[in-house]
C-alpha cells in the first residue's frame, strides 16, 4: 500500500495561490502601465504643440529685436569708427564715455602705444636734483622729528629756488610740517592759494606726478579734520580740484594721478560732486592691467593688436564684441585697431532689454540677451536666436514669464487625460481587488472544504476502525471470559459515542455554514441545566486520575435560551478540558452571577495555551497541534461552535491561560429576555 505523506491541513494550497496572485498583479500592472505611457505621451505632445504655437506668433517679434539690436550696434560701430584719435586722446575718452557710446575705452597710437590712459612714469625734463639745504630740510623733519624747524628750512628752499617744480615741492613739504605742528590754518593758505597760483600749475614731482591737485586734497582734508568746512577757501578749492580731475583737455594729469585723487576725494567729502568718468578709468586701468600692449613700431608698420584675442579680428570680418580677460567686459575693436572700446555685460544686456520693451508687444514675454555659454544656468527659454553680426558670442532668449491663453487651453487638456487616465487606473485596480478578493475567499473555502474532507476523514476513521477491530475479535471468538466481553462492549459503546459526538459537530458546523441552524428560546434555569451537561460527562470523569467539581453560586437568575444548544457549549468545554489535561485532571464547572450576566467558567490544569493561540482557539478547524498524531483527537470544530452559540445568544466568550498552567473559558449570557 502506497501511504501519502499528509503535512497538516490546508498544506499545500498557498503554493497554488502564487500563480494567481502574479497573474492579478500582470493584469493590473501591464495596463496601468499603458495607461500612464498613454497619459506621459498625450501631455508632451500637447506641449509640444502649444510650444510650436507660440514659436510662430511670437518668432517674428524677436526677428524684430534681433535687427533692431543689429542697427544698434552698427550706429555705434559707426560713432566709434568717426572719433578723431588724432586729436586729444583725454578728451576722446572723456567724450565717449560721457556720451554713453561705452563703459570705458582704450586709445592707441599708429604705432601701437597706448595714449589714453597713460601714466608719466619717467623724472620730467628740467627736473631740478635734490640740494643740500633740501636734504638738510628732510633730516630734520623725518630723523630729527623737528617739524617746525624743517618747516622753516622748506620755506627757505621755496624763496630761493629757481626752478618751479622744487619751489612747489618745498612750499608743500612746508605745509605738511606745519600741520604736524598744529599750525593748520598757515598751511591751508599756502595749500588752497599759494600752490593755487598758475605758475605752480603744472609742477610735478621727481615721479611726474602734479603738486597743485595734490595740494588741494591735502587742505580739503585739513578742512575737514579741523571741521573747518567753512572755511573761505573750502568751496572753491573743491571745486577747483574737481573740476581739474575732469577736465580732459588737460593732458598733464597723469592717469593714476587722476584715479587716486578721484577716490580720494569721494572718501574725504561726503558729498562730492559727481565723478563720471572714475568707473570708466578703473575699468581702463583693470584692462591695461590684464591686458598689456604690444611693442612700439614704426609709423609706417600696421599696429600691433594690444591684445592676442584681437589676433583674430581682422577688418575684413568686421567689428564684434569679443571677450576680454576681465570678468563679464566685453571689448569691441574699432577699425584700425587704435580704439578698444569696452562695455560691462551688464550694460550690454541692459540696452537689448530696453531695446526688447519697445517692440516686443505680446504680454507676459520677456526677451533677455545673453552670452551663449549663460543661457545653459538659466531656464529653459522658448525661443533662441542669434543675436546678429555684432553680438556672434551672443543669442536674444524669448522666455515666457506668466500664462497665456493658449497654455492654459493646454493645462485643460491635459488636465482632461490626467483625469480620464486616473479613472481608468482606479477602476482597474477596483475591478483587479474584487477579482483577487473573489479568489481568496474561494481559495480559502477550498481549504476549509480540503481540511474538513482530511480531518473528517482522520476522525471518522479513527473510532470505526477500533470498533471494527472490536467487534472482528468477538465474532471471532478471541476472549478469554465474559469480563473481556464486556469491556470490549463498553470500548465500542465509548467509540460510538465519540463517533456520535463527531457527527452531531459536523452537522452542527454544516448548519453554520448555511446559516440553516436555529434555536428555540426558552426561559431557563442555569442549575438544570449545567446538571444535565455533567450527567452526559460524568461516565468520563469518575476514572482514576480524573476529576470534576461543580460549583453553582445560590440563586442563580433565569436565562433565556435553547436548553440543547447551552447543553452543547458545556459539553464541548468539558470535552477540550478533559482532551487537554495530563495525568491527575482536575477540571472545576463554574456558575455565577456578575453584572447583570450569568458566567459559565470551565477551569482545568491542562497543558494551557500560548499567547497567539488564545487568539485563534475559536477559528473554525484551529488546533494547537496540527498533526494527526496527537494524543487528542477532534476536528477543531468545538470551540469555533461553542462561540457561535454563545454569539446566537448575545453573550461572549473569553479565554485566559497560560502554557503549562491549565487554561480558564468563560462564557457570559446575558439574564432576561434574549432579542436574537
Amino acid at each position: 500500500m502506497v501511504r501519502a505523506k499528509y503535512r497538516g491541513p490546508g498544506a499545500g494550497h498557498g503554493q497554488g495561490a502564487w500563480p494567481v496572485l502574479l497573474l492579478l498583479l500582470v493584469a493590473v500592472v501591464v495596463p496601468t502601465a499603458c495607461v500612464l505611457w498613454f497619459m506621459t505621451e498625450a501631455m508632451r505632445n500637447e506641449r509640444l504643440a502649444i510650444r510650436q504655437k507660440l514659436t510662430e506668433a511670437y518668432r517674428g517679434q524677436l526677428l524684430a529685436v534681433q535687427s533692431q539690436l543689429q542697427t544698434h550696434w552698427e550706429d555705434r560701430a559707426a560713432a566709434l569708427a568717426g572719433v578723431d584719435l588724432d586729436a586729444g586722446a583725454g578728451e576722446a575718452f572723456a567724450d565717449l564715455v560721457g556720451e554713453g557710446l561705452c563703459d570705458s575705452v582704450i586709445i592707441y597710437d599708429r604705432s601701437g602705444r597706448v595714449r589714453y590712459p597713460v601714466d608719466v612714469q619717467t623724472e620730467p625734463d628740467g627736473q631740478a636734483p635734490e640740494t643740500a639745504e633740501w636734504i638738510h630740510a628732510r633730516r630734520l623733519e623725518y630723523e630729527e622729528n623737528d617739524a617746525g624747524a624743517a618747516a622753516a628750512s622748506y620755506a627757505t628752499i621755496a624763496e630761493q629756488a629757481a626752478d618751479v617744480n622744487l619751489a612747489a615741492r618745498a612750499l608743500q613739504a612746508r605745509a605738511r610740517c606745519l600741520g604736524k605742528t598744529g599750525r593748520t590754518g598757515a598751511a591751508i593758505d599756502i595749500l588752497a592759494r599759494t600752490l593755487a597760483d598758475d605758475k605752480y600749475r603744472n609742477a610735478r614731482t621727481p615721479d611726474g606726478h602734479l603738486i597743485a591737485p595734490g595740494a588741494q586734497l591735502y587742505a580739503i582734508r585739513l578742512m575737514h579734520v579741523t571741521g573747518d568746512v567753512e572755511h573761505p577757501d573750502y568751496h572753491s578749492t573743491l571745486a577747483s580740484l574737481v573740476q581739474r580731475l575732469t577736465g580732459y583737455e588737460d593732458p598733464t594729469l597723469p592717469s593714476s594721478q587722476r584715479r587716486f585723487l578721484m577716490h580720494q576725494v569721494q572718501t574725504v567729502v561726503p558729498d562730492c560732486p559727481p565723478l563720471p568718468t572714475l568707473v570708466a578709468e578703473d575699468l581702463a586701468a583693470d584692462y591695461l592691467e590684464s591686458h598689456p600692449p604690444g611693442p612700439a613700431v614704426p609709423d609706417s608698420s600696421p599696429p600691433l593688436p594690444a591684445d592676442p584675442l584681437l589676433a583674430g579680428t581682422t577688418d575684413k570680418e568686421g567689428p564684434c564684441l569679443r571677450p576680454s580677460r576681465l570678468p563679464s567686459v566685453w571689448q569691441l575693436v574699432s577699425p584700425g585697431r587704435r580704439l578698444v572700446a569696452l562695455f560691462t555685460q551688464d550694460r550690454i544686456a541692459a540696452e537689448a532689454q530696453s531695446l526688447a520693451q519697445t517692440h516686443v508687444s505680446l504680454a507676459d514675454v520677456s526677451v533677455k540677451l545673453v552670452p551663449r555659454t549663460a543661457r545653459a544656468r538659466r531656464r529653459p527659454p522658448l525661443i533662441v536666436v542669434s543675436a546678429g553680426e555684432y553680438l556672434l558670442d551672443w543669442e536674444l532668449a524669448l522666455y515666457v514669464e506668466g500664462a497665456d491663453p493658449l497654455s492654459e487651453a493646454a493645462d485643460k487638456r491635459i488636465v482632461i487625460h490626467l483625469w480620464t487616465g486616473i479613472l481608468v487606473i482606479v477602476v482597474i485596480t477596483a475591478l483587479a481587488l474584487l477579482v483577487a478578493r473573489y479568489v481568496s475567499r474561494q481559495m480559502k473555502l477550498t481549504r476549509l472544504k480540503n481540511d474538513l474532507i482530511a480531518t473528517v476523514s482522520h476522525e471518522l476513521k479513527t473510532p470505526l476502525a477500533s470498533m471494527r477491530a472490536l467487534v472482528d475479535t468477538l465474532i471471532e471468538g478471541r476472549y478469554r471470559d465474559r469480563h473481556q466481553v464486556d469491556d470490549y462492549l463498553q470500548l465500542i459503546a465509548r467509540e460510538n459515542t465519540r463517533l456520535s459526538r463527531l457527527i452531531d459537530n459536523f452537522l452542527t458546523f454544516s448548519r453554520m455554514e448555511r446559516n440553516k441552524r436555529t434555536f428555540e428560546f426558552a426561559d431557563l434555569r442555569v442549575e438544570e441545566t449545567v446538571n444535565a451537561a455533567v450527567e452526559a460527562v460524568r461516565e468520563r470523569f469518575t476514572s482514576a486520575g480524573c476529576r470534576l467539581d461543580v460549583e453553582l453560586s445560590d440563586d442563580l437568575p433565569a436565562i433565556t435560551g435553547d436548553r440543547d444548544a447551552l447543553i452543547t457549549v458545556i459539553l464541548n468545554l468539558l470535552d477540550n478540558a478533559h482532551k487537554y489535561s495530563e495525568d491527575d485532571r482536575h477540571v472545576i464547572l463554574r456558575a455565577y452571577a456578575a453584572d447583570a450576566h450569568v458566567c459559565l467558567e470551565v477551569e482545568d490544569n491542562g497543558i494551557g495555551l500560548s499567547r497567539r493561540a488564545t487568539k485563534r482557539i475559536f477559528d473554525r478547524f484551529y488546533q494547537v497541534d496540527q498533526s494527526l498524531s496527537r494524543p487528542a483527537g477532534g476536528c477543531g470544530l468545538g470551540l469555533s461552535i461553542v462561540r457561535f452559540i454563545v454569539q446566537a445568544h448575545g453573550g461572549t466568550i473569553s479565554v485566559t491561560s497560560q502554557p503549562g498552567k491549565g487554561s480558564t473559558f468563560t462564557v457570559r449570557l446575558p439574564v432576561g429576555p434574549n432579542d436574537e
